[in-house]
């Protein structure tokens, strides 16, 4: 999986990865808590054309999942997810945020992008020199709460995109060579975000909603402020690779000026 994630097309599709009644129990949380934003107050990303075509609205997210349910822990720690990601970003791996992508009908879908910490690449000036997708900085699970289909708006991409790393633009003539995301519900999609991809215009007339979990390696400062979101008796009951998605397990940024002495890093010698 991670030699097709970096040299192949950029995504894998587990097949009826969770089951029908945690799906029903995950969907049930994410239409109560989107009906509450009715306005689309909450999408933040990639949404310029819906928010100009006034359609907004028809695309919503649920941030900090893992506080309104414990189905969405069990998601992000799934054994399956964890192993892929331990391979393709190290051991050490965190999250940098867990989100339902909900989108009803009508909704317009988004502009081709690629993911966080990458998805303001089309500044390429503002990253480092060298900057490639040699090795990858993001991993990105979708987990089907809906049918993806073609009228559904099923998440769009390009496959093998992610070898170069570059920001769509309109010459690359994305909606042209764009293959789909497909499956049912309870199928998960891994996939790595340096791949051109973006959900498309739900055509039908039922909901497509879906998982975002986005994983990143330990040093990389994650997107969403997870442990301050959370309540600290939550925190605190974390199991061990919860804790760890939560970045506890790592020290950094810390004031080292207050820090104790003694051999923090670096081989231990006895």
């Amino acid at each position: 999986m991670v030699h097709e994630l970096l040299d192949g097309i950029g995504a894998v599709t587990l097949r009826g990865l969770f089951t029908k009644a945690e799906i029903a129990q995950a969907r049930d949380i994410v239409m109560r808590e989107s009906n509450a934003d009715d306005r689309g107050a909450k999408v933040t990303h990639f949404q310029g054309d819906a928010e100009k075509a006034g359609r907004i609205n028809l695309q919503r997210r649920v941030w900090n999942l893992l506080a309104k349910g414990d189905i969405f822990s069990r998601m992000a720690a799934h054994p399956a997810i964890m192993t892929v990601m331990r391979a393709f970003l190290g051991s050490e791996f965190i999250m940098g945020s867990i989100a339902a992508n909900r989108i009803l009908p009508g909704g317009p879908g988004q502009e081709p992008h690629i993911d966080y910490p990458y998805w303001d690449f089309h500044s390429p000036e503002t990253h480092p020199a060298r900057i490639s997708s040699a090795f990858p900085l993001n991993g990105q699970v979708t987990i089907m709460l809906d049918p993806f289909t073609e009228e559904t708006g099923a998440t769009a991409y390009v496959p093998g995109t992610q070898r170069e790393l570059r920001y769509p633009d309109e010459d690359d003539r994305f909606f042209d060579r764009c293959e789909r995301m497909l499956g049912e519900a309870g199928d998960t999609v891994v996939f790595f975000g340096a791949v051109w991809h973006c959900a498309m215009p739900n055509r039908s007339t039922i909901d497509r909603s879906a998982i975002i979990t986005q994983y990143l390696p330990k040093f990389i400062k994650p997107m969403e402020d997870l442990p301050a979101a959370l309540p600290e008796a939550f925190v605190k009951a974390a199991s061990p690779d919860i804790k760890q998605l939560l970045g506890l397990n790592y020290p950094y940024p810390e004031v080292l000026d207050a820090a104790r002495g003694g051999n923090a890093e670096g081989r231990k010698r006895y």
